[in-house]
């Protein structure tokens, strides 16, 4: 008889089965596993490991917990996942961009908690836009928009979200193997053709080292698929800010500046290409993924992204109008000043997560689940490595609440800035795990 003491000793022997893990999800997801074995189970996977062959049944086990989404589009579905960092929006752009080119995106996200920014978080800086909807909604928005950003229901792997809160008090977080099955249960189910990673490797990253960055790739990668999903990683920089804003309301103001092509932010631009080109070619929509660069870049160019941008908002509850009149929507801070370095000179690091860090002090972040955010504050024009900054050239600007905020957050920045001989910002993509 199955018992989840025995599937914690096989954990630990490397003798799990498949189907002892199916048992164990299905037993995190109705109760009867215990938080003690749930804890113990974390623990065991973190010390020992699992071989993939385990990894992916783990994966499978916690999709099928719950509902896995079955579709009939006149295309292929497919999705987008960042390991999160500090400025990172590139969701918001990638979504519309790949359904004008004709796949449909249902992107389950998720909220910011700690130095990362949310999906969900910046979308609801926009006023009516709503993040939870039922599963019919969800549908309906996919087939006629061709994208539709939203928060998982609890219907989504809900053994996941039972062994997410129990990592967080057995130090088993940073476990590769249940990033990999917490990531992927909820991305499989949502029911993709194929999955583009994008895994973050820097100082405002996740796992901030290479090696467990490739690490992460590797197994992300693999398990998806052996589950029978499509999937490539690109493993992108994270040394600093993505495109020199941080901020929920700030970034969607940035990406609406990309989408309507009034300014362009080199760094968003060619991030979401190349995301957008490994997700086309997986799909089978494209020939490669060069080519795949090529359509999402048209997309971008001739306003057809930022078109299923607009009717995305508007389908999901927010201003009809948006794309036309977004500045008038999005909330601003009272209180918007430049932050000056100390010295001035070359910029030759930044501790990015404590630039993620300043904005939740800002109160754009949560320091725990269930914290209210304030849309509004954060910083813009973030210096990167390699710029010079000095009376002329600010480090950035913050948006604030009230001076008293304004001044601590402009300190914790400068703090994360080092200057000193000069640098050069490192590559935006690292490398492809394929």
């Amino acid at each position: 008889m199955t018992s989840a003491a025995g599937i914690i000793q096989s954990v630990i022997d490397a003798s799990a089965t498949p189907e002892s893990l199916h048992w164990f999800a299905r037993g995190l997801a109705d109760g009867t596993v215990s938080d003690a074995q749930a804890g113990a189970f974390a623990m065991a996977v973190k010390l020992r490991g699992l071989p993939p062959e385990a990894r992916t049944a783990l994966t499978l086990g916690m999709r099928d917990s719950g509902d896995v989404l079955r579709w009939d589009l006149p295309g292929p579905v497919v999705d987008k996942h960042s390991t999160g960092g500090v400025g990172d929006c590139i969701s918001l752009v990638l979504a519309p961009a790949l359904a004008a080119c004709g796949v449909f995106v249902p992107m389950v996200s998720g909220r910011g908690l700690g130095h990362t920014g949310g999906t969900l978080d910046k979308l609801e800086a926009i006023p009516g836009y709503t993040v939870e909807q039922s599963e019919a909604q969800l549908r309906v928005v996919t087939r006629e928009v061709g994208c539709a950003i939203v928060g998982a229901t609890a219907r989504i792997a809900p053994a996941d979200r039972r062994l997410y809160a129990i990592r967080d008090v057995t130090a088993s977080v940073e476990s590769i193997d249940l990033i990999t099955a917490s990531i992927l249960s909820k991305k499989l189910a949502a029911g993709l053709d194929a999955l583009v990673l994008d895994v973050k490797v820097g100082s405002g990253a996740f796992l901030p080292g290479a090696d467990q960055a490739r690490a992460l790739a590797r197994s992300l990668v693999d398990t998806a698929n052996d589950a029978g999903c499509r999937t490539s990683a690109l493993i992108t920089d994270m040394n600093a800010p993505l495109g020199g804003v941080a901020g929920n309301a700030l970034e969607v103001a940035e990406i609406m500046r990309l989408l309507t092509l009034a300014t362009r932010n080199d760094d968003l631009w060619a991030l979401t290409v190349a995301l957008g080109g490994e997700a086309l070619a997986l799909a089978g929509v494209a020939a490669d993924s060069q080519d795949g660069a090529t359509r999402i870049e048209g997309a971008l160019r001739s306003g057809a992204a930022a078109e299923r941008f607009g009717r995305m908002v508007a389908a999901l509850g927010g201003p009809v109008d948006f794309l036309d009149a977004w500045q008038s929507h999005l909330p601003a801070a009272p209180v918007q000043r430049d932050v000056f370095a100390q010295t001035p000179g070359p910029v030759a690091a930044i501790d990015t997560r404590a630039v993620g860090l300043a904005v939740v002090a800002l109160g754009g972040g949560r320091r725990r689940d269930g914290d209210m955010i304030d849309p509004s504050v954060g910083f813009t024009g973030l210096a990167t490595i390699g710029d010079v900054v000095g009376a002329e050239r600010p480090l950035a600007r913050v948006h604030a609440t009230d001076d008293t905020s304004a001044v601590a957050a402009a300190a914790a920045l400068r703090a994360a800035y080092q200057i000193g001989e000069r640098a050069m910002r490192g590559a935006l993509v690292h490398e492809r795990i394929a």
